[in-house]
């Protein structure tokens, strides 16, 4: 696969997360967050693992046991960023949760190279900054006032930024993407619905009202987002990823105007330009400098 399809998936799963914005945001209206959680990752492993036993059937080599836990400790980071973003936006805004998530575009690279010392393509610092700063026009443009609920969405940025270095990692040295997000899956699910039956009403009715909701976060910004991050970030880099993943934000703006009526300023119109300004430096630039250099 090309980088270039790679980055494509990449948009696509940007674009599923985004609409799962929307759904989020109505069906919290009747279940709580960590029961919102496990079913919706409970959904998201079952619909997904028929391609991972498929997967598994075409592997010329089992998985070693130091595989299944890095895809185990990747499933703990996916219930750490989901949990804490939950729990945060309890007491803080959506302006403040979508920007304050959008730190981990700057935070992929540094953690990558305080933790590997893989230093990122030079175009990644300013491209993230980037789309960091059309993030957080996107959210309004204000001031952000540090609430409890704003650092746990800070904490929540972190989780997902050390998900998408280990994925890197994992993904690309084991050849079984579809299998990686399963057991993420099902890691998420367990620890999630577990939390949920000790501290959560569990009522029929209301699981019944947000149905919709959880079965489209499932499947679709669910089993197949997170799947194609996976293997999109078989075919490039961390830093890069991160970029083509911030498009959440816009899309999530694109889907609450279609869906919920909301319309966005020409502060908001500013961070789509930014963001998409920090996708074309890492995808042009690096392979402008590849082709001078072969010529």
């Amino acid at each position: 696969m090309t980088r270039f399809r790679a980055n494509t998936l990449l948009l696509a799963a940007g674009a599923m997360w985004g609409m799962g914005v929307v759904a989020q945001s109505t069906a919290m209206e009747a279940v709580g967050p960590f029961l919102f959680i496990g079913l919706r990752f409970a959904i998201a492993c079952l619909s997904m693992l028929p391609f991972a036993l498929r997967e598994s059937r075409q592997a010329h080599t089992p998985l070693a046991p130091e595989h299944w836990r890095a895809f185990t400790l990747i499933g703990l980071l996916l219930f750490g960023g989901m949990a804490a973003q939950q729990v945060g936006l309890m007491t803080t805004t959506v302006t403040n949760a979508g920007f304050l998530t959008g730190l981990y575009v700057v935070m992929v690279p540094f953690f990558g190279v305080l933790l590997f010392r893989q230093w990122p393509h030079r175009v990644v610092w300013p491209a993230a900054l980037f789309a960091l700063a059309g993030i957080w026009l996107l959210s309004g443009g204000g001031a952000v006032a540090l609430v409890i609920g704003d650092w746990l969405t800070i904490l929540c940025a972190a989780f997902w930024a050390l998900q998408v270095i280990y994925i890197a990692r994992g993904a690309s040295i084991t050849g079984r993407p579809v299998t990686l997000a399963v057991t993420q899956f099902a890691v998420t699910a367990v620890v999630a619905l577990a939390i949920a039956v000790m501290i959560e009403p569990i009522e029929l009715p209301a699981i019944r009202a947000a149905l919709p909701e959880i079965l489209y976060a499932g499947i679709f910004s669910g089993g197949i987002a997170f799947t194609l991050q996976v293997v999109g970030q078989r075919y490039t880099t961390a830093p890069q990823a991160a970029i083509f993943l911030s498009t959440e934000a816009v899309f999530a703006a694109l889907f609450g105007a279609l869906f919920l009526g909301e319309r966005l300023p020409a502060s908001g119109l500013a961070g789509c330009g930014l963001i998409f300004s920090a996708i074309l430096l890492v995808e042009v630039v690096p392979a402008l400098r590849a082709r001078r250099a072969t010529s």
